[in-house]
């Protein structure tokens, strides 16, 4: 019988809690992305201020207190998920989540959305800290990558979901509405949490995991070793984590490329409007007896659309992400050089944004393909780093790694977020907000392969450690 012929005899109960995270995610990403989605909209009603050029500045505060709350956040959840678990880890932070995402329908000038979108990144940390242990608890190595794909796509299926509703449910109903119908919509998710997750263990005694899958889920005999060896050992500390260059290859690929990640998030969005706009002044100076539809100005995309494409194709590369490792393992491949291999691959795609502003002045579509192959990129890169920290960490570790790593990927998003605000302000009083976001996507662009090299001289191999 074969591998795979023998993994669909056991039972594949494992790919259920899969859905569960992934179904998480997918909520995580559509509470976050509602914010990106309204910025001009709650620019014209005042929220940002009544200066254009302060609504950048003042817009990437907003962004900031997300992001400082995250990063305190993140270093918090992990601790508090090894601690508590992951079910009622979960479980806490998306109800903390749903309600801060409510909210922002009370906010209504920026140091209320501060604090409003403040509470949001506090409690949305909980999702990659608790999903990474439990995809830890409930997959083998080889399949982790892969299972971490799948889950990690849900934050592309949330930011195209984001835009195709959002937008109408603003113009139908006021912004506000659209914050408080998608915040509730997480409510409904803790019914299916509690019903079907538990750890293997404990699915085991209850009848609802066969032994065979069981013994798969706890076939890595290095990994089991390294647990035996720690198992009569108290939690670790952050301070004994932090001497290990395991913790500091994370460390620093999450710091340098999450804030891509970030500023793709919150940007996006208000570069294709702008790109929209620049086409519309280009076209109307040419054309000063135009009396037709903006749309109909060529080069003139619908936005909401772009940015759903984008997700779209970010989706697929989270999933290609985790398929590729795995691929390459089942040809013979070792699995700490198949991680990183395929790393490098995906380190090189983000280059093709260093493009996007001077394609995005032919067509705007040349621009979104541009970002859609960067960001599909990012997805296959982030879905093998979070696999990096159950291939060098015991499980007891999992959460409280990825929460470092993630609270450094947040502080890279603070700074990402006000060099973009002081970078856009700057080129808007100019009249030459191109210029800075050409800038920024330089950045962008460069980051995976410098965040590549220096994870590789720092670990030249993911192997796991003994605490």
């Amino acid at each position: 019988m074969t591998s795979s012929s023998a993994n669909e005899s056991f039972g594949r109960h494992r790919w259920t809690i899969c859905a569960l995270i992934f179904a998480a995610t997918t909520i995580n990403y559509l509470d976050r992305n509602v914010l990106g989605l309204l910025k001009q909209t709650l620019s014209n009603d005042g929220v940002f201020g009544a200066a254009e050029a302060d609504q950048e500045l003042n817009y990437s505060t907003v962004v900031i207190c997300f992001q400082l709350a995250y990063a305190v956040g993140l270093l918090l959840a992990g601790r508090i998920i090894d601690g508590i678990g992951t079910k009622k880890g979960y479980a806490y932070s998306l109800i903390g989540w749903s309600f801060a995402a409510i909210g922002h329908a009370f906010g209504h000038h920026t140091w209320s959305f501060g604090f409003w979108r403040a509470a949001l990144g506090l409690t949305e940390a909980g999702n990659f800290p608790a999903a990474n242990k439990a995809i830890a608890e409930w997959f083998p190595k080889r399949e982790r990558a892969f299972a971490t794909g799948l889950y990690n796509s849900g934050a592309n299926v949330g930011a195209i979901v984001a835009p195709l509703v959002v937008p109408y449910i603003a113009m139908a109903w006021g912004w506000e509405w659209a914050f408080i119908l998608t915040g509730a919509v997480g409510l409904i998710w803790l019914a299916f949490w509690y019903a079907l997750y538990e750890a293997p263990a404990a699915k085991l005694q209850c009848g609802h995991l066969s032994q065979q899958e069981y013994d798969f889920i706890h076939s890595d005999l290095d990994e089991q070793e390294a647990e035996r060896a720690d198992v009569a050992k108290a939690r670790v500390s952050w301070f004994r984590l932090l001497t290990f260059r395991q913790t500091w290859a994370f460390f620093i690929g999450k710091f340098m490329t999450d804030p891509v990640w970030w500023f793709f998030l919150f940007w996006l969005p208000s570069f294709l409007e702008g790109e929209n706009a620049r086409k519309v002044k280009v076209f109307l100076a040419a054309h000063p007896d135009f009396s037709g539809q903006h749309a109909a100005i060529p080069g003139v995309i619908s936005w909401p659309i772009g940015v759903a494409v984008v997700y779209t194709v970010s989706g697929f590369g989270s999933i290609f992400g985790g398929w590729l490792p795995k691929r390459f393992i089942h040809g013979g491949m070792d699995a700490n050089r198949a991680r990183k291999f395929a790393m490098f691959i995906f380190a090189l795609f983000p280059l093709t944004v260093l493009f996007a502003s001077r394609l995005g002045a032919i067509n705007t579509w040349l621009a979104v393909a541009t970002i859609a192959i960067a960001c599909a990129a990012h997805a296959a890169w982030s879905a093998n780093i979070f696999t990096t920290v159950s291939d060098m960490f015991p499980k007891k570790a999992v959460a409280s790694v990825t929460g470092i790593g993630g609270m450094a990927g947040a502080v890279g998003g603070i700074l990402i977020a006000r060099a973009a605000g002081l970078l856009l302000k700057r080129y808007t009083l100019l009249g030459k907000v191109e210029v800075g976001y050409a800038i920024l996507f330089v950045v962008c662009g460069s980051a995976y392969l410098t965040a590549w090299l220096l994870m590789h001289l720092l670990v030249p191999k993911f192997r796991k450690i003994v605490l």
